[in-house]
C-alpha cells in the first residue's frame, strides 16, 4: 500500500493566536520564489513588500533582514508579486519546527536571531504550545 504524505497545515504552525482579526494582515509577497506555509518574512522598507527574511541585509531589499511576519499559507510567487495572509503581530505562538527560513539562515545562531525578532513582534516560536 502506498504511503500518503500530507502537506503541513495551519494547525501544524499556529498554536495560539489572541484574535485573527488583530494578528493577521494581507501583504504583498515579492516575486521570484514559492513561499511555503510558515515562511519567516521581513518587510522591504522601500516597497513595503515582504520576502523571506535573510540573515543579513541584501542590497535592494533593505529592511527585510528583520523578521516581522510568518506566512499562514503556501503562495507561489515565482511569476509575479502575490498577496498572502501573515501573522503580523501577537500575541501569537507558532511552532518552532514549522518555521521555514531563507537559505542564508543556515545555523542555530541565525535561527535563534530570527526567533528573537519574531518574539519582539509578539510572535513567539515554541517547541510546544
Amino acid at each position: 500500500m502506498p504511503a500518503l504524505t500530507m502537506p503541513p497545515t495551519l494547525g501544524d504552525l499556529l498554536k495560539y493566536e489572541l484574535n485573527a482579526s488583530y494578528c493577521r494582515e494581507t501583504v504583498t509577497l515579492k516575486a521570484g520564489t514559492s513561499y511555503a506555509l510558515g515562511s519567516v518574512l521581513g518587510r522591504i522598507t522601500a516597497s513595503g513588500k515582504y520576502r523571506l527574511s535573510p540573515a543579513a541585509q541584501v542590497v535592494g531589499d533593505e529592511g527585510a533582514e528583520v523578521a516581522s511576519a510568518v506566512l499562514t499559507e503556501a503562495v507561489d510567487a515565482t511569476a509575479g508579486d502575490r498577496t498572502g495572509l501573515v501573522i503580523a503581530r501577537g500575541p501569537a505562538i507558532v511552532s518552532r519546527a514549522a518555521l521555514v527560513f531563507d537559505a542564508s539562515v543556515d545555523d542555530a545562531a541565525k535561527a535563534a536571531a530570527k526567533h528573537a525578532e519574531l518574539s519582539a513582534a509578539g510572535i513567539v516560536p515554541r517547541d510546544t504550545a
